[in-house]
């Protein structure tokens, strides 16, 4: 549109410089009577020729001619970007990046199939681990995200993964999730209120993105509390400077707990924040530390009646009633549900480093202490159990870049799903150690935005038993490579 007002403007300059001056009023002539030698007097200039109508007309039809010819580029460039979006409003952007993943080891898969579930337990095997699509459109005042997520973890399945509307403040705010905000500083204050299936802003290690996330998978510390991260509700995001924060009022039911997975049975919400700060310090290194909390109600499932129940034994196998073998079952009544009171508070530290020639070193820990909170695997039920279940877990790790076109990393976490769990051994209740911990070594070669990651995971699992079925370490080791790639 530039080009065509340029070549506007070339096109009638000439003509209408050459009308203003011949409109312009010619100098006066002076009066005053000087003599000067014949040889010195100059040539009268001939005279400008005066527009006549005709040219005039035509001048008027050439602008004309240009005027219908920029109203209708115009036309045409609002078209093609109403085109670029359903909406006819903003663009569209889309994103998205795939990861696929093959597990050359796992000691603990089976050729056979779990009794209860029918599920295969073979996990030697190739994976898509998740495909995402994202679009995103940005109005200024409103920015609204839909993310779709495909895998084949338990077989094919497509299912939204995020979908929030955003409103911000001020309009020219760059959109950023809880990630984004907890690592950099802003000249200026911003709000993002953000209400859908969005990130539950709890920690670090929930919030970090897939697509971003050095290690093949979160911590299990993090799997376990908040599930696959995204959860419904209301979020609000702001900074200024180096603090940071974020507060969410959410269904407290995020999408990968066990038993209502992205609903709500009650109507109590959870309350979760994080405050952060992200301080300079000097130019090539940078701290990032937060506090985070977590408050809220769980969901205890009642049962339903039962009926009197007569139940025969053949204890003799003689396949004959005798009345010896008959018994009755007396039926229960229905018992209600209740909710029960959970929480959790951790903190969670960063620390980037640039190293000359190499690249950023990145070092970083998180602890976190809860109360009946497991939502994953060892989902806590204090109704079920008669008693509170304290959780508590840990890890640090660190992220050495080589360049820009390798990295390698290391990481250890911890993961005690019940710090009270007992058991009875003979004739004594002993103190029963239900902790899981994981030591990851990875290595990443990356190209443009594609990466290829080997990663071998030691894990120590107390809950695996022997032929006698005493306790011992379930051998449960595994090493996988992914690819993946952004777009």
């Amino acid at each position: 549109m530039i080009a065509v007002l340029t070549s506007l403007v070339g096109t009638v300059s000439p003509r209408a410089l050459a009308d203003d001056a011949e409109s312009a009023p010619a100098p006066a002539e002076s009066t005053a009577s000087t003599e000067v030698p014949p040889t010195h007097v100059p040539p009268n200039p001939p005279a400008a020729p005066n527009a006549s109508a005709s040219d005039v007309e035509e001048l008027k039809r050439v602008l004309a001619a240009q005027q219908r010819q920029l109203a209708e580029l115009q036309t045409r460039v609002e078209r093609t970007e109403r085109a670029t979006s359903p909406s006819g409003l903003a663009p569209v952007v889309v994103s998205g990046f795939v990861h696929v993943d093959w597990t050359l080891m796992r000691q603990s898969s089976q050729d056979e199939v779990n009794a209860s579930t029918r599920e295969p337990l073979n996990e030697d095997r190739f994976v898509l681990r998740r495909g995402r699509i994202r679009i995103d459109t940005d109005q200024g005042l409103v920015h609204g995200t839909l993310t779709l997520d495909a895998n084949t973890v338990h077989g094919p399945q497509l299912r939204p993964w995020n979908a929030e509307v955003s409103v911000k403040w001020p309009q020219n705010t760059a959109y950023r999730g809880p990630a984004a905000i907890q690592g950099a500083s802003t000249e200026s204050p911003f709000v993002i209120v953000s209400a859908g299936l969005l990130t539950t802003p709890f920690g670090f290690d929930v919030t970090e993105l897939e697509a971003t996330r050095p290690f093949l998978e979160r911590t299990t510390m993090a799997n376990e509390l908040v599930p696959q991260s995204f959860d419904l509700g209301l979020r609000i995001l702001g900074g200024y400077k180096f603090f940071n924060y974020a507060l969410g009022i959410m269904n407290g039911d995020p999408i990968g707990e066990r038993t209502f997975p992205g609903r709500d049975p009650n109507k109590s919400k959870d309350l979760v924040f994080r405050l952060g700060v992200a301080p300079l310090i000097g130019d090539r290194v940078r701290l990032a530390v937060g506090l985070s909390g977590l408050t809220g109600r769980g969901f205890h499932e009642g049962t339903a009646p039962t009926k009197d129940q007569l139940v025969w034994r053949d204890q003799n196998e003689d396949g004959i009633v005798q009345q010896t073998e008959l018994q009755s079952i007396a039926g229960s009544p229905a018992t209600p549900s209740e909710g029960f009171e959970r929480f959790a508070m951790g903190a969670d530290a960063r620390l980037h480093v640039g190293i000359p020639a190499l690249g950023e070193l990145v070092v970083r820990g998180e602890i976190v202490r809860a109360k009946n909170l497991d939502r994953g695997t060892f989902t806590a039920d204090p109704v079920a159990a008669s008693r509170d279940l304290r959780e508590f877990g840990w890890y640090v790790g660190a992220t050495q870049e080589i360049t820009r076109w390798a990295m390698i990393g290391v990481r250890y976490d911890v993961y005690d799903p019940d710090a009270d769990a007992s058991e009875q051994r003979a004739f004594a209740l002993v103190p029963k150690d239900s902790s899981l911990s994981t030591w990851s070594f990875m290595a990443m070669a990356r190209w443009k935005t594609a990466r290829l990651v080997a990663e071998y995971d030691k894990r120590t699992n107390a809950l695996g038993r022997d032929v006698s079925g005493a306790p011992t370490t379930l051998a449960d080791d595994s090493f996988t490579l992914r690819a993946a790639v952004a777009f």
